[in-house]
């Protein structure tokens, strides 16, 4: 990279995707309800492939505690059954023929806090993740300073720019964190 823009535009892309990553995980958190990405990154061995099960059919809402799955193929019921029997995520699919039904069950508080703990260790985990990222700009920018391809000047303000891109996503990740344990320990 060749300026303090390009190597601050490429650390805002990676925090960004941090950031994505963590609400991914967020998703497949259980959290007493229903919501398709407890399901959606689940894969069934479709023909020999492993197939999320996003792809194989839709996945809906009906009601605020239970998901059903309509298969696009109505052959493959069996294996998505499986799969989410193997996914061990805590819920029992029942199938009609057509479609597969799943009922969230109630979080106990116990269950809650496991549920909150892992969400922070997630969270922790892409905290890191932002950090390296930051360290790694910081160290592109000094070696543009010290390869003479900018000011010291340049430098500084470059450092300031991703310390605060940094800040910033750090400070979205703990909003989402705090927006989720609200979420899960709320009854």
């Amino acid at each position: 990279m060749e300026t303090v823009q390009e190597v601050l535009n490429d650390t805002n892309a990676k925090i960004q995707k941090s950031f994505e990553a963590l609400k991914s995980q967020f998703g497949g958190l259980r959290t007493g309800k229903a919501s398709p990405a407890m399901v959606d990154s689940i894969k069934v061995d479709y023909y020999g492939m492993p197939t999320p099960i996003k792809n194989l059919g839709t996945i809906s809402t009906p009601e605020p505690r239970q998901i059903k799955i309509t298969p696009f193929d109505p052959t493959v019921l069996d294996a998505v059954n499986k799969a989410i029997m193997a996914a061990n995520i805590g819920v029992t699919p029942q199938s009609d023929g057509k479609v597969l039904r799943i009922t969230v069950p109630e979080l106990n508080e116990q269950r809650r806090k496991e549920i909150v703990k892992m969400a922070k260790t997630q969270a922790e985990a892409q905290k890191v993740a932002m950090r390296n990222v930051r360290r790694d700009a910081n160290d592109a920018v000094k070696k543009l300073e010290k390869d003479k391809k900018i000011s010291e000047d340049d430098m500084k303000q470059g450092l300031d720019r991703i310390q605060k891109a940094t800040d910033d996503g750090i400070a979205k990740i703990d909003a989402e964190l705090k927006a989720k344990e609200k979420e899960v320990m709320e009854v």
